[in-house]
This record gives C-alpha cells, structure tokens and sequence, in this order.
C-alpha cells in the first residue's frame, strides 16, 4: 500500500466545492495571491487544530504558524470558528468519499475490501485531518452537526440499503448494516487517531509504512470471513 495522495485532497483546500473564492463578510472575490494567503491559512490551522484543538487552539498560535500578522490572518477569517467550520466542513467531504465509492452494482466482497483498503489510505496519508475529526465528534460536533445529522446521516442511509440488498439476495450473512460500517470506520481510522499507541506496540521492526498493508491484509481478513455467508446444511 505505497503512500498516494488522495483525489478528494489534491486541490488546495480553498479550490475545492467553490470555497475561498470570497473573503467571509466580503462581497468582492479573491485575488489569486489572497487565495493562496487563505490556503496558507488553512493548512496552518490543521496544524494547530490536530495538536491543540478547538478550544486549546488561539488564532495567535495559527498566525504564527502561517507565518502572518493576527490582523492579516482576521482579513481572512474574522473568527476561529469559520476557520474550523471550513476545515471540517472539508475534511466531512474527503471522509464521505471512499463510502461514495461503494457500487450497489459491483461484487460486495471486492466493494467493502475496496473500501477498507481506502480508509486505511486515508488513516496513512492524513493522520491529522483524522485526529482534527475525531476530535470534533468527542466535542459533540457542535459546529457541524447540521452536516453530521444530514449529509453523513443520508449517506449512510443509502449505503445501508446496498449492503441490505446484498444480504436479501444472499451474498453477505445478515448482520447490521449500520454497525458494520460503524466497525470498519473504528477499525481503520484508529492507526490515524492512535498512531503513536500503534507504533510503540508494534516496535521499531513492524511500526513503517508496511504496519497498514499488515492492517489492510488483517481487517480484510476478519470482514470478508465475518460476511461470507455460511454454507447451507443437506436435507
């Protein structure tokens, strides 16, 4: 599983779902040197927001890290919050992604390994989007539950019916949809939010790159046995 960039990320956070392309409060749009100062932003506030959270977190500490005056950084984003709603309004719709991938119409062994495998890129490539998320959910996900409750909500909703469909026409044992989901989500997103647990354990001899091939190769060997629906008795 050779490190890549993820498709939903190799835009710059500004650039993505029209975002930056005004300065909140302010009518006129953004020159290319202020989108590129917004996108500075952005990335300095996933570094401060992954270590010290939202509360722990100051604008002074993510002007420091982007490198800029606290009045320069205010021009963009007037208050802490808008800056964290934008971060995690993002890092929703990147985390959304491997799910959208799942094909009600493709083999739903192939469709959940892919899936797996996907989130453990995810859990690799951007360990500190995935500690910023997790730890908005421990606060309650105050400022986004409008998207928790919907678009995530919805999402799941739907995928469920897939993996409900597959379990009527008898390619998957019956189990619950919902907490299936639920257990790959705990399982692949813990080598990001627990990574240092992770390493320590498993030593200086297993704890590089390889440790999520060996968890990808794992996790697919518990689901696809859990899901293989039993062989039916004779007579």
């Amino acid at each position: 599983m050779a490190p890549r960039k993820m498709k939903a990320v190799e835009q710059p956070i500004s650039a993505r779902k029209g975002a930056g392309s005004r300065v909140p409060g302010r009518s006129r749009p953004l020159t290319r040197i202020q989108k590129e100062k917004q996108d500075i932003i952005l990335e300095a506030a996933l570094e401060v927001f992954s270590v010290h959270g939202f509360r722990g977190a100051t604008i002074d500490q993510i002007a420091e890290v982007a490198g800029m005056s606290k009045p320069n950084l205010l021009y963009y984003f007037p208050k802490k919050e808008e800056i964290h709603r934008r971060l995690i309004s993002t890092l929703l719709d990147t985390w959304l992604a491997p799910l959208r991938e799942m094909n009600d119409g493709g083999d739903p062994f192939g469709e959940i390994r892919s899936y797996i495998r996907r989130k453990l890129e995810m859990a690799r490539d951007f360990p500190r989007e995935s500690r910023l998320f997790a730890n908005e959910m421990l606060r309650g996900a105050e400022h986004v539950s409008d998207m928790i409750e919907i678009d995530l909500k919805n999402l799941v909703d739907d995928k469920a019916k897939v993996l409900l469909a597959w379990m009527d026409q008898g390619k998957l044992v019956r189990t619950d949809p919902y907490h299936l989901i639920f257990s790959i989500w705990a399982t692949t997103q813990h080598y990001a939010d627990f990574d240092v647990q992770v390493r320590a354990v498993l030593g200086p001899d297993r704890n590089g790159d390889n440790r999520f091939d060996d968890a990808a190769r794992y996790l697919e060997q518990v689901f696809m046995h859990g899901l293989a629906p039993k062989p039916r008795a004779d007579g």
